[in-house]
C-alpha cells in the first residue's frame, strides 16, 4: 500500500490509512474492480514514524510518543493539503484516464491563520451541515460523505474551500488503445 510520486517537482509518499475511507468502500462495492484511498505526506514520513512507533515501541507508551512530537515537530500554519483522484475505466470502446489533483493551503480566515488540515477538515462538516440546514441534502440520518454531489458541494460557501487551481497537467483526460 506504499507508494511514491512526484506532484509539482515535490516528491511525496501515500499509503494506506486508517483515516477517512468512511463508507467508500461499502458504497462502491460490486461497482469498482480496485479502490485505493491513501494519506499522502512528504517523502520520508513513514519510515521515521515507524522507526517511533515500532522499533522503539512507542506504540504501547503513546504519552511518551506525543511527548517527543509534541517537543520535536514544531506547529505550523505553512501545511498544504494534497488531493490526487485517478479513475480509469472502458468508455466508448476506450480505456479512458481522468485524472484530478489539487493543493490547498494554509491562510487567513476572518483575520485568524488556518491550516490547511484545519480549512480541509472544518470546510467538509460545515458543508455538509449547511447543506442540509438548508435542505439542500434531502436524506435523513446519516449521510454519507459521496451522496454529496461534488458540484453542489463546491458551490457550497463552505465547500468553497476545496475549489483551487486544479493541477493541469492532470486534469486532461487521456485515452490509451486497448489491448485486445
Amino acid at each position: 500500500g506504499w507508494e511514491q510520486f512526484s506532484l509539482d517537482g515535490v516528491r511525496y509518499e501515500a499509503f494506506n490509512t486508517s483515516g477517512g475511507l468512511g463508507t467508500l468502500c461499502e458504497t462502491w462495492d460490486g461497482h469498482v474492480r480496485e479502490l485505493n484511498y491513501k494519506t499522502v505526506r512528504y517523502q520520508g514520513h513513514c519510515e521515521l514514524m515507524q522507526f517511533l512507533v515500532n522499533e522503539l515501541r512507542l506504540n504501547q507508551d503513546r504519552e511518551t510518543l506525543q511527548h517527543i512530537l509534541e517537543r520535536a515537530v514544531p506547529v505550523t500554519f505553512q501545511d498544504v493539503v494534497v488531493t490526487f483522484c485517478t479513475a480509469a475505466g472502458w468508455r466508448h470502446g476506450q480505456l479512458v484516464q481522468i485524472s484530478d489533483a489539487r493543493k490547498v493551503y494554509a491562510r487567513m480566515i476572518d483575520g485568524e491563520n488556518w491550516s490547511a488540515i484545519q480549512i480541509t477538515t472544518a470546510a467538509g462538516i460545515c458543508t455538509a451541515i449547511d447543506l442540509f440546514t438548508h435542505g439542500q441534502i434531502k436524506q435523513q440520518g446519516f449521510v454519507r460523505q459521496e451522496e454529496i454531489d461534488l458540484e453542489t458541494f463546491l458551490a457550497n460557501r463552505f465547500g468553497q474551500n476545496y475549489v483551487t487551481e486544479v493541477t493541469t497537467r492532470f486534469a486532461q483526460t487521456t485515452t490509451a488503445t486497448p489491448a485486445r
